[in-house]
């Protein structure tokens, strides 16, 4: 049912006007992005509104040339036992009209007195349709507000951030080629929470972190801690890595490629003994700020990661910008948003992008840290929290300097922007998680004979991975055959599936998985619960190199994935997404 009234026919509501009963909120709803110069009023039944006045009319609102910051203050007018109110706020856009009764009688303040100049607002003369519109919803205006109450919030949810920027000059995580420790610090590192509470009272957190990954033994002591303190089920807890090139490195076990492996050692277990209480710690926090809130989905797309498997001619692939090769630019965004007030608790986003725009001696988030810094300016009091996805194969471009990091983080929320401008998919319903770790396989694990003759090689990369594997047979006398792998899949609401994966995941899962899964919205992340190596599909892991299993030498891993990687993650996903219907 939808009712339009133009030009001419309004007027502005003072203080005492017989009308209708209108609540106007100062917040973008479900993505509007557009302007009137009136109000442009249509009905549409809804959930979760109340059952006197079960329909909500929507309108955009005018703000003329008022789009900085400024203190947009309160109007209240009032009709015969009904409500209007105004709030108006930075960069408003759109607004919601809900029918609603009055529940108390305002002050009488002239709307000229509280409002801007800047803001031209009128209200429509509406009084006899929205009437007879509530006559025919079965709502007279007569009835008693005692009948009406406000819906039950659907959603809760709270959020929570803190700086984990090492206090020393430790050693830097992602490059190799790396012959020193950090010379300092370009932009701060966070570790961010969010936790979700769905009607029924089921929770779910989401921790980011600005770090080349999350370690095995991080997941599994959270987990623990988080389960213990505050009843979170394991399988509703998600660990997501941004992947920077530009953080400390926190793997203990990667002291060999440091200069002093053994102080490396020292400072990468007290780093993540800090990094775990933090991470404890700002899931607490964020259970506490539990508030009534609304969710809504929303997607954009950014344009500057590239695929960097580039083929070289020679039957093998190069490490080279390739903008004919497979990506995936959809940037996902998470809307958290007070029901109170419209504002925005928390906006997670993601992206399939390597976070290596940089490559100097400076801790920093690259791209990614500095779209949260851009979006949490943008948004006062809000958390923003980026999801690293499907981003093995997939490049920032061009890269290497400070200013093109920052270009990047700005093209990055800009999309994130755009996509709140869109029309929002907003989510009901329950939290279902599932998670599993399966035992992935290695495509062929060597004997010692094997190792030690590789130990005498010419090639120094496959001399000292060959020098590692001897070492771990000598210490624990077999070397392993397959992989704890995590799968996870957390349903939010009834429409968005959201599958966490492990490992550096090509963009194949990530085009796979939108395709296979059946759901309103499917949104993959890499980087997630553990970080143990690349994950190639099987046509990369069929064509070879970097991602294929060559980077795998740089560790301890025995050798590279079986060829049914693929197929082992992708059965792994859509069973558990079965138990969760």
């Amino acid at each position: 049912m939808e009712s339009n009234f133009g030009e001419g026919k309004g007027c502005t509501p003072y203080p005492g006007e017989n009308g209708p009963s209108i609540l106007l909120k100062g917040r973008r709803e479900n993505g509007l992005g557009r302007s009137y110069s009136d109000l442009d009023v249509r009905l549409e039944k809804r959930r979760g509104t109340s059952t006197l006045f079960p329909y909500v009319a929507w309108a955009g609102v005018d703000v003329g040339s008022c789009v900085e910051p400024t203190d947009l203050r309160r109007g209240i007018w009032h009709s015969r036992g009904l409500l209007v109110s105004v709030c108006s706020r930075r960069r408003l856009e759109a607004a919601s009209i809900e029918l609603l009764p009055s529940l108390f009688t305002p002050p009488q303040l002239h709307p000229e007195v509280l409002m801007p100049g800047s803001v031209r607002l009128r209200i429509l003369r509406t009084f006899n349709v929205l009437v007879a519109l509530a006559v025919s919803l079965g709502a007279g205006l007569g009835t008693s507000t005692a009948q009406a109450g406000p819906a039950s919030p659907a959603w809760k949810a709270g959020a929570a951030s803190a700086k984990i920027t090492p206090e020393t000059m430790m050693w830097m995580a992602g490059y190799a080629a790396r012959t020193k420790p950090a010379e300092g610090v370009e932009l701060d590192l966070f570790a961010k929470a969010l936790a979700v509470e769905d009607e029924s009272g089921g929770r779910w957190v989401l921790l980011t972190m600005d770090l080349i990954g999350v370690p095995r033994s991080v997941r599994i002591q959270v987990a623990e801690a988080t389960s213990k303190q505050f009843g979170l089920a394991p399988e509703r807890l998600v660990l997501n890595a941004s992947h920077t090139h530009s953080g400390p490195e926190l793997r203990t076990e990667r002291g060999f490629a440091t200069a002093d492996p053994a102080k490396h050692e020292r400072e990468a277990a007290a780093y993540s003994d800090k990094l775990q209480e933090t991470l404890v710690r700002l899931v607490g926090e964020a259970i506490g700020q539990l508030e009534p809130v609304t969710l809504d989905y929303a997607h954009a797309r950014c344009g500057f990661s590239m695929n960097r498997r580039t083929p070289n001619g020679a039957g093998g692939y190069d490490n080279f910008p390739n903008p004919d090769g497979p990506v995936d630019q959809t940037v996902p965004v998470l809307r958290v948003a007070r029901v109170e007030g419209g504002k925005e608790v928390a906006i997670v986003f993601g992206y399939n992008c390597h976070c290596t725009t940089l490559g100097h001696q400076k801790f920093s988030g690259d791209y990614a840290g500095y779209a949260q810094q851009y979006l949490e300016s943008a948004h006062p009091g809000s958390v923003a929290l980026f999801m690293n996805g499907c981003s093995g194969d997939q490049n920032p471009y061009p890269r290497r300097t400070m200013e093109l990091a920052q270009a990047h983080g700005r093209s990055l929320s800009t999309a994130v922007e755009a996509a709140l401008t869109t029309k929002l998919k907003p989510l009901s319903g329950k939290i279902r998680s599932s998670y599993r770790e399966i035992p992935l396989a290695y495509h062929a694990v060597p004997t010692r004979e094997q190792l030690s003759e590789q130990a005498n090689s010419r090639v120094k990369l496959e001399a000292d991975h060959a020098k590692r594997l001897l070492g771990w047979l000598d210490t624990k006398g077999s070397l392993p055959a397959d992989y704890p792998y995590p799968v996870q899949v957390t349903r939010l609401g009834d429409d968005l599936t959201w599958v966490m994966l492990g490992g550096e995941v090509v963009i194949d899962y990530a085009i796979r998985l939108k395709r296979e899964l059946k759901d309103p919205v499917v949104w993959a992340s890499g980087y997630s619960n553990d970080v143990m190596a690349y994950i190639p599909s099987q046509r990369v892991w069929k064509e070879g190199g970097y991602e294929a299993g060559d980077a795998m030498r740089w560790g301890t891993h025995p050798s590279r994935w079986s060829e049914r990687a693929e197929e082992q993650i992708i059965s792994t996903v859509l069973e558990l997404r079965k138990t969760l219907d």
